[in-house]
């Protein structure tokens, strides 16, 4: 049992998957730090803040009342989500392609290797060989 759980816990895609959670949190932070003192100014150029501090397009609803759609949110989640997924894919997913080719290359195994049949193409071949004796 013990086995079992350390090749799980060693297993690559549970450290890299580990390695990424830790690592996009602690990124979140820095890019949400970017885009608060650079895109929201730049934002904030073109819509004055409400009195709640949200800025973005302001319309007049139905009894006359400002109503702000504040965008520097969306903006800023949008921009952290693609700079964390790009370091997670740059940092973790291209390394991994490129240690798992190593490993393949190293093993023998061609590039081009057939694929290894599905167990229902498996169960779907047992049945017609089954079916071919049966009528033989």
């Amino acid at each position: 049992m013990i086995k079992g759980f350390k090749d799980f816990i060693l297993r690559g895609n549970v450290i890299d998957l580990a390695v990424a959670v830790v690592i996009g949190g602690a990124f979140t932070a820095v890019v949400t730090a970017i885009v608060d003192s650079i895109i929201n100014p730049i934002v904030a150029l073109f819509y004055q803040p409400d009195k709640n501090g949200n800025f973005g397009p302001t319309i007049h609803g139905i009894y006359n009342q400002p109503v702000t759609f504040p965008i520097g949110g969306l903006i800023t989640a949008v921009i952290s989500f693609l700079a964390v997924a790009l370091v997670v894919y740059f940092v973790f997913v291209v390394p991994m392609n490129h240690f798992k080719e190593r490993q393949a290359a190293k093993a023998g195994l061609p590039e081009d290797a057939e694929a290894v049949p599905t167990e229902q193409e498996l169960l779907i071949q047992i049945r017609d060989l089954l079916e071919k004796q049966k009528s033989a």
